[in-house]
């Protein structure tokens, strides 16, 4: 029987299989053998043990066609990255590492500023003319007041999407929002889930409707680029493509070259400024590193 691994946890696969159980599933000695590690996210084969105590041995792992280290997670469709207007105010360095972090893995990002009751109007259009700007799909939303959640449901329906975001934004009341439509028992679920003493809170796939997954991750505060140069950080700011090829210089960095494509494009606002820092300080921080 085939299922997806919607969390693990101490050695403890659970497993949303086809017939519309959860099954709790040790992984076979092969994995170990082939330091081969089983994601959250992962298309499975198991066999059952024991039927009535819905508990099974994972016997391969179907191919992926894509994992993140942070969060750990296989087959992913897109990300979801949700920043509160307040209570916290949002950090664009972080959304733009988060950003970053999806184009190196080539996954679509969309963004949702949450709580729009308590921002400004100048400040919510100005952000979503920031990163509209940039070619991503931005939503308004506020789960106080209802709004954005249909367009949420649209943009999520009939796919497996990582929900990311600091603590404090919103994830847990939209995720919420997402299962109300939810077409299965979730009892048992929730029951698998919540056995044992286990306490720290990892990744974990929650089925939505038919073909919907939402990956809910830990919260972050603090995210770190790896595996990449300082100057192949402008490769990762889609908004810059455009005007690459005004750069006098084949590979310009953007920084101090005379006759810079992208540098007339920021003093036109044609690129944010916002971004633009963004991208200084990453660059520095880049070049910081490899110095070390």
């Amino acid at each position: 029987m085939q299922g997806k691994i919607i969390k693990g946890i101490a050695g403890f696969y659970y497993i949303y299989a086809q017939d519309g159980n959860v099954y709790e599933c040790k992984a076979k000695g092969i994995f170990r053998k082939d330091n081969f590690k089983p994601l959250v996210g992962d298309n499975a084969e198991i066999s059952v043990l024991d039927q009535e105590a819905k508990e099974g041995s994972v016997t391969a792992i179907l191919p992926r066609r894509n994992s993140l280290i942070r969060p750990a997670v296989a087959n992913v469709d897109q990300a979801f990255v949700i920043f509160a207007m307040e209570d916290p105010k949002p950090n664009f360095l972080l959304l733009d590492r988060f950003l970053i972090m999806m184009e190196q893995q080539g996954i679509p990002a969309v963004i949702c500023f949450n709580k729009k009751d308590l921002g400004e109007k100048e400040e919510l259009e100005r952000l979503y003319l920031t990163y509209t700007g940039c070619g991503y799909q931005v939503v308004l939303s506020s789960t106080l007041e209802g709004e954005g959640i249909d367009e949420i449901r649209q943009i999520l329906r009939g796919k497996t999407t990582v929900v990311a975001g600091p603590s404090g934004v919103g994830k847990s009341s939209i995720t919420n929002c997402m299962q109300g439509e939810i077409q299965m028992e979730t009892g048992e679920i929730s029951r698998k889930l919540k056995r044992g003493k286990h306490t720290t809170r990892h990744s974990q796939v929650i089925p939505v409707e038919k073909d919907t997954f939402l990956v809910d991750t830990p919260g972050f505060s603090s995210l770190y680029l790896t595996d990449m140069e300082e100057d192949e950080l402008r490769n990762y700011f889609p908004e810059f493509l455009k005007y690459e090829p005004q750069c006098r210089f084949q590979g310009c960095r953007h920084i101090h070259e005379p006759d810079c494509g992208v540098k007339e494009a920021l003093a036109e606002g044609k690129i944010s400024q916002l971004r633009y820092d963004d991208y200084l300080a990453l660059y520095e921080e880049l070049k910081e590193k490899r110095r070390y």
